[in-house]
């Protein structure tokens, strides 16, 4: 990470049940996140998994209308392997998701739908780790989720939600991952393998990227093992690393 706090992280507070993903494309998650989902699957926790495209313009040599059906597979697929059954998808375009009340409330409608203790997003800053430049969509859905979470307690934001069904709720933790600034960390040491097998099963869009792009095997654990340099914690050798706010 560029110039990471000297500080050490704090870990994770792991008292929740349910869990929340909120990201814009396919294999989001699968960056390191999975790894973390591995181990709070394993320990019985829920987690969903909401994204707000099918991540169709992501293939250069496969059309949208071909890839959106592939990419939202092969999500399915990947989820699975880190013991998440339920994956549900918005209908934004890909490329060119814009912050905008639609998504609050798209994203507003998932978290009360699902009630989950703990919602994780992407960081929304221009910048992602490592000094990278961030993608427009992840910055438009790290914010608006970020914006949403408070949405979903509100009764009178987006009180149509409540004529469909879906009472106020109240999310304790809000975490955003991909951040050059993380708070906290959650020790994956035991699920590198999983979480590679995760980013494994987007097999069409990994074929898709450059040569010179790291494999799986290779990727996941230079993300995880930069977590861990960020923990700075005595025994973690790979750490998912999380920019947590607590709303309790």
């Amino acid at each position: 990470m560029d110039a990471p706090s000297t500080a050490p992280l704090e870990p994770l507070a792991e008292d929740f049940s349910s869990v929340l993903c909120v990201v814009a494309h396919p294999d989001d998650i699968e960056y390191g996140t999975a790894a973390a989902v591995a181990r709070w699957t394993e320990a019985g926790k829920t987690v969903t998994y909401f994204l707000l495209t099918r991540g169709e313009a992501g293939i250069d040599t496969m059309a949208p209308a071909e890839a959106g059906p592939v990419r939202e597979a092969e999500e399915r697929a990947s989820a699975a392997v880190v013991g998440v059954t339920e994956v549900d998808f918005g209908d934004h375009p890909d490329g060119n998701v814009e912050y905008s009340l639609d998504l609050r409330r798209d994203i507003a409608r998932e978290i009360r739908r699902r009630k989950p203790e703990l919602v994780i997003t992407g960081d929304y800053g221009n910048r992602f780790v490592a000094g990278m430049l961030n993608q427009a969509d992840h910055r438009a859905v790290g914010l608006a989720c970020a914006d949403a979470v408070a949405d979903a307690g509100n009764r009178w934001i987006f009180p149509e939600l409540v004529d469909e069904g879906f009472e106020p709720w109240n999310v304790g933790v809000l975490a955003f991952m991909g951040t050059p600034t993380p708070t906290h960390y959650v020790d994956v040491g035991d699920k590198v393998d999983v979480a590679v097998a995760s980013l494994e099963e987007h097999a069409a869009y990994n074929s898709a990227l450059p040569d010179e792009f790291p494999k799986p095997d290779q990727l996941v654990p230079m993300i995880l093992e930069m977590g861990a340099k960020a923990a700075q914690a005595e025994g973690v050798t790979h750490a998912l690393a999380l920019d947590v706010v607590n709303r309790r």
